[in-house]
C-alpha cells in the first residue's frame, strides 16, 4: 500500500495537486511504537465508554416497554438518558476520533506527533471528565436540562481544556511539518477543534445567558454545533484519508473538498434555532436557520460526491472490504440522514416531526449510522497496520451486520411512530393516545438496540485482538511461526 495516497488527484490544475501531495512518510512516522500505545490507548477506553453508554442506552429502550421496571432515582429515565448520550458523545466518539486524529495529522503531516506525552495527559482528562460527568448526572447534579451539556461548569473545564491540550499538539504538528502544504484531512481536524474552543465557552459562558429566550438560542446553538462542527468535521477530516488511502487513489477532487469545508463553516453555524422553530424566539433566527440548513445541501452533495466519485471504478474492491463497507456506510448515511436533518427545518415538516420519536431517530441515523461507522471504517484500518494483528474477516462482518440492520430496526419503526405521533398531537387527540400508537414501535427500538448493542460487544473483542504485541509475545509469535515453516 502507498505511504503518499492520500492526495489530491491533478485532473483540475497543477495548483491542485501542488497543494494536496504530502511526501511520503518515513517508516519512523509510519510505525512508532510509542504513539502506537497511545493510539490504542484512545481506541480502548473509547470502546470501553461505547460499552457503558450504549448498555445504559439498552437499558433505557428496555424501560419504554417495561416502564415499572424499578423505582431506584438514579435509575430514572430523567438521570440515565443524558448519561447515554453523554457517555457515547464525550467518551466513545470524542476518544476515537481524537485518538484517529492523532494518526492521520502527523502522517499527513510527514513528522512525528509534537508530543505524545501531551497525548496521554489530554487521555486521563477527558476520562475524568467523562467518569466525574457521568457519576454527577447520575446523582442528579447538571446544568439545568441543557440538552447535551448537562455536566456540569467544572466537569466541562476538564474536558474543554483537553480539548485544547489535543488543538495545541496537533496545531504544532502541522507548524512543523515537513512538506509545503496542508492536506485537507487537517483543515477539517484543526478547524474541529478551533470551533469547538468557541462553542463550549458560548455555551458556558453565563452572560451570553440572561433570560429563558437567550437560553433557548445558545441551548440550540451548542447543540448542534456540537454535533456539526466536532465530530462531523472530525469524521470527514478522516476519511478524507482512510479512504484513498484503502483505495490506494487520490481523492477525486481538491475543488469539491475546499467547496464542502467552507461551506460547512458557512452554513452550520447559524441553523441551531431550527430547533425551536415555532418557539418564542425571533422569528428571524428561526428562519435564517431554515435558510442555511437547506444551504447544508450544498455542502452535502460537494462532500459525498467527491467520496463516491474517489470510490468510482474501485467499487469491487469496496464490497470485498468490511473496512470499505464501515465508510461507504457511513459516507451514505452523511449524505442521506444530514439531508433529512435540512428537510426537518421546514416549518411544515417541522410542526410535525418536532419533540416526536422521529427526531430520537434522525440524531441515532447521523451520530451512530454516520459518526459511528466512519470511526469504525477508521480503527479497522488503523489498527492493523500499527499492531500487526487484525480479527476475523467473519467477526468484522458480524460487527458490521449486527450494527447496520439493528440501526434499521432501531430507527424505522421509530420514523413512523414519530410521524404518527405528531400526526396525532395536530390532530387534537389526547396526549394517551400518541403513547399507546408507540408502544409497538418502542418494541422494536428495544430490539434493533439489542442488536446494535450485541455488535458493539463483538467490536470490543475485535478491539482487544488489534492490541499491540509486546516484544515477548511477537518474539513467541515469530517462533511458532518459524516452527510451523520448519515442520
Amino acid at each position: 500500500m502507498a505511504v503518499n495516497t492520500p492526495a489530491v488527484s491533478d485532473r483540475h490544475s497543477y495548483r491542485e495537486t501542488k497543494t494536496t501531495t504530502p511526501a511520503a512518510a518515513p517508516p519512523h512516522v509510519e510505525r512508532d511504537p510509542q504513539v502506537t500505545r497511545l493510539i490504542y490507548a484512545y481506541m480502548g477506553f473509547a470502546t470501553f465508554w461505547l460499552l457503558v453508554g450504549t448498555f445504559i442506552g439498552e437499558y433505557l429502550g428496555i424501560k419504554f416497554t417495561m416502564p415499572d421496571l424499578e423505582q431506584i432515582p438514579w435509575l430514572s429515565f430523567g438521570r440515565l438518558r443524558p448519561v447515554h448520550t453523554n457517555a457515547v458523545f464525550w467518551g466513545w466518539s470524542s476518544l476515537a476520533l481524537i485518538g484517529l486524529a492523532l494518526f492521520v495529522v502527523p502522517k499527513t503531516s510527514n513528522r512525528r506527533l509534537f508530543s505524545p506525552r501531551l497525548g496521554w495527559l489530554s487521555l486521563v482528562m477527558i476520562n475524568v471528565a467523562v467518569l466525574a460527568g457521568t457519576l454527577t448526572l447520575m446523582a442528579g447534579i447538571n446544568n439545568g436540562g441543557g440538552e447535551y451539556r448537562e455536566y456540569i461548569w467544572p466537569v466541562q473545564l476538564v474536558f474543554a481544556s483537553a480539548v485544547i491540550i489535543v488543538a495545541y499538539n496537533l496545531i504544532r504538528t502541522v507548524a512543523t511539518r515537513r512538506v509545503k502544504e496542508i492536506y485537507i484531512s487537517n483543515w477539517y481536524i484543526v478547524a474541529a477543534f478551533l470551533w469547538t474552543i468557541v462553542v463550549v465557552v458560548i455555551g458556558y459562558t453565563p452572560f451570553f445567558q440572561t433570560n429563558p429566550i437567550s437560553h433557548s438560542v445558545i441551548q440550540g446553538y451548542f447543540m448542534h454545533m456540537g454535533v456539526g462542527m466536532w465530530f462531523t468535521p472530525l469524521a470527514l477530516g478522516l476519511t478524507y484519508y482512510f479512504l484513498p488511502r484503502l483505495l490506494n487513489k487520490p481523492i477525486y477532487s481538491y475543488s469539491l473538498g475546499a467547496l464542502a469545508f467552507w461551506t460547512q463553516m458557512l452554513f452550520y453555524t447559524l441553523i441551531g434555532a431550527h430547533h425551536f422553530v415555532f418557539a418564542p424566539v425571533p422569528w428571524w433566527i428561526q428562519t435564517i436557520a431554515v435558510i442555511f440548513s437547506v444551504g447544508m445541501l450544498i455542502t452535502l452533495v460537494a462532500g459525498t460526491g467527491n467520496f463516491l466519485l474517489t470510490m468510482k471504478g474501485s467499487f469491487r474492491k469496496v464490497f470485498r472490504s468490511y473496512t470499505l463497507l464501515f465508510i461507504l456506510a457511513g459516507i451514505l448515511a452523511y449524505f442521506f440522514w444530514s439531508a433529512q436533518g435540512s428537510l426537518e427545518a421546514l416549518r411544515t415538516l417541522n410542526l410535525a416531526w418536532h419533540f416526536t420519536n422521529f427526531t430520537v431517530a434522525h440524531s441515532h441515523l447521523t451520530m451512530y449510522g454516520f459518526i459511528a461507522f466512519l470511526i469504525w471504517g477508521g480503527i479497522y484500518a488503523l489498527l492493523p497496520q500499527l499492531t500487526q494483528r487484525a480479527p476475523s474477516r467473519f467477526l468484522v462482518g458480524t460487527h458490521f451486520w449486527l450494527a447496520l440492520i439493528g440501526l434499521g430496526v432501531y430507527s424505522i419503526p421509530l420514523m413512523i411512530g414519530g410521524t404518527m405521533q405528531g400526526l396525532s398531537w395536530i390532530a387534537g387527540a389526547p396526549f394517551i393516545e400518541s403513547v399507546i400508537t408507540m408502544m409497538p414501535f418502542w418494541i422494536w427500538r428495544a430490539v434493533g438496540g439489542s442488536l446494535m448493542f450485541i455488535s458493539h460487544v463483538v467490536f470490543a473483542y475485535n478491539v482487544w485482538v488489534m492490541r499491540p504485541v509486546t516484544q515477548t509475545a511477537q518474539a513467541t509469535e515469530t517462533a511458532a511461526a518459524q516452527a510451523g515453516v520448519t515442520a
